[in-house]
């Protein structure tokens, strides 16, 4: 199917005349038409063309118009994505109910299930960084492909065979699998934080998004305050508490079957969003519009139309790729980037493995002096606040993120530094605390830099770029330090190699802060250059006429 916009601008024909002919040669900026006239006959023709081009804009295929009233009446009936994010966010809230959760390693460490300190760090831990990055990618795609449903009913069903493990498995081997589902609940999380998009329209993004997050958010506080309140009032068995997160983890299995099937994603079910495209060009024809007509002239008459949706839908995830190299150009999405990609692997690696350093200062035994639950629930407060209060924080961050960033990451390479070495374990829960809220300020910092220069589906193509490179990099860190295979180093001196891989990207941020602060106060007395505030970024720099400056689904425009 042609774009509306395209067609609106093929209307008018443009007529040269051969060299050393009597013909008159009428070429259509639609590909779709094109004509070889006599001169006697142009003109005529040239009117019956015009007349027919009106009469497809007046009167569209019935099936766009169906799309169109589709998609033009989603706002108006409210009711129906309400109840759909709602529902959602409950969903979103129940899954995460799993008590037990902050109490696996001190689970696995008792003599409820009796493995060792060194069987647990060097051999079952590991097999979650390994498990996740072989199933990032091809969880990644099949969110979208599927339509997210699928990948979040296999979620509940992971979450299900973990507790299910946790709760009648006694062998090694029986411990790494239920690593590897958790490996798999990692990595389709992505399906519920994009699953919202595809229920509601474009301008209400910011806002349900800001809900489902919430509903996440509190359903992990709930979950580790109920575990704590089990563990130090009840005095429950950790087998016990077990028990009840597979009861609530099952009740979430139940309600992931009742979602809501939605019938469009970002790339690979684009014949979806046919109504869409009526009033808003594609991704494709935003990023590169010349190729797009250059490759559209080649089509024949009769099936241009058909061709130029099929390579719409076949094409926009590999062209996106390709924009991709045009991120690392525009300096501060190559910083937040890296930022992303090397502090979340020092930031997941001390989650991973900070129970068990816990354990080495009180012992699994005590169950009424574990307060992994409380402490857990105490971080994710102080990382909802931090997040809130860094949307308020108004700075030229074109001069100043690399200060920020390298200034918060000497601070973090501190307070592990604080928590490896440290005997007191009070202490060593307060640094945590501490350490996740330095990373959680930063995260909204880094996802606003990064999205609002690009549109949302190359958005979400760069992050998930940059999670599965944090993941590489998390788990080449895991073989060589951590894995029996590798140095197989105890807990506190895997907190020292922390320390100095945090130390190591301090000094690299300060660097370029200095370089970057000393090059903007050369240039204060010279001619002021724009900021990105008000100079918009262009990751293919094409020249664009006025029709090309529709807003995007999400909202933006082409050049946002």
């Amino acid at each position: 199917m042609c774009h509306m916009s395209s067609c609106d601008s093929d209307s008018t024909p443009q007529i040269r005349k051969q060299a050393n002919s009597k013909h008159y040669k009428i070429a259509f900026l639609n590909p779709c038409k094109a004509w070889r006239l006599d001169k006697g006959e142009c003109k005529e023709e040239m009117m019956a063309s015009c007349n027919e081009a009106e009469k497809e804009l007046k009167e569209p295929p019935e099936h766009d118009v169906n799309s169109k009233v589709e998609v033009n009446t989603q706002p108006q009936t409210p009711l129906a994505w309400k109840w759909s994010v709602t529902f959602l966010c409950f969903y979103g809230f129940m899954v995460q109910l799993k008590p037990g959760e902050s109490f696996i390693t001190p689970y696995l460490l008792s003599t409820e299930k009796n493995f060792t300190r060194e069987q647990v760090t060097n051999e079952i831990n590991p097999v979650l960084s390994y498990s996740y990055m072989a199933v990032l990618v091809p969880v990644f795609l099949l969110t979208d492909y599927l339509r997210y449903k699928p990948v979040l009913v296999l979620q509940s069903m992971s979450h299900v065979s973990i507790w299910l493990l946790l709760l009648l498995g006694t062998s090694l081997l029986e411990m790494q699998f239920m690593e590897f589902f958790y490996g798999i609940t990692m990595a389709a999380r992505v399906a519920y934080s994009s699953y919202i998009f595809s229920l509601v329209p474009a301008n209400l993004y910011q806002r349900v998004a800001s809900y489902s997050r919430s509903s996440v958010l509190l359903g992990v506080f709930i979950s580790s305050v109920m575990g704590q309140l089990c563990m130090s009032l009840t005095g429950i068995t950790y087998n016990t508490l077990c028990a009840i997160s597979l009861g609530f983890v099952s009740f979430g299995l139940l309600l992931s079957t009742c979602l809501p099937w939605p019938k469009r994603s970002l790339f690979f079910n684009q014949n979806y969003r046919d109504g869409e495209r009526t009033a808003t060009q594609s991704e494709l024809d935003k990023i590169k519009p010349d190729e797009m007509n250059t490759e559209g002239e080649k089509a024949s008459a009769g099936g241009c139309c058909s061709q130029k949706t099929s390579f719409s839908m076949n094409s926009v995830f590999i062209e996106m790729l390709k924009e991709v190299r045009n991120v690392v150009k525009v300096p501060s999405l190559r910083l937040w980037s890296l930022w992303w990609v090397f502090n979340s692997t020092g930031y997941y690696l001390v989650l991973f493995y900070v129970h068990i350093l816990w354990n080495t200062l009180v012992q699994a035994t005590e169950q009424k002096h574990v307060y992994n639950g409380g402490v857990e629930a105490a971080s994710t407060l102080l990382g909802a606040i931090t997040s809130f209060v860094a949307g308020f924080v108004k700075i030229r961050w074109t001069v100043w993120s690399e200060l920020v960033i390298g200034v918060i990451t000497a601070v973090q390479a501190g307070l592990l530094l604080l928590m490896g070495t440290t005997t007191n374990i009070w202490v060593c829960y307060v640094t945590y605390i501490l350490f996740r809220g330095f990373y959680q300020f930063l995260v909204p910092i880094a996802t606003f830099q990064i999205a609002s220069s690009l549109t949302k589906e190359l958005c979400a193509l760069v992050f998930g770029i940059n999670t599965f490179l944090g993941t590489i990099l998390k788990t080449v860190i895991t073989l060589i330090v951590v894995d029996k295979r590798g140095l197989a180093l105890p807990v506190h001196s895997q907190f020292l190699v922390y320390f100095f891989y945090l130390a190591v990207l301090t000094v690299v941020y300060l660097s370029c802060a200095a370089w970057v602060i000393t090059h903007h106060c050369r240039n204060q007395g010279q001619e002021q250059v724009p900021t990105e505030a008000t100079t918009p970024i262009e990751l293919s720099p094409v020249e664009k006429d006025p029709s090309e400056m529709s807003p995007l689904s999400n909202g933006t425009n082409v050049r946002a």
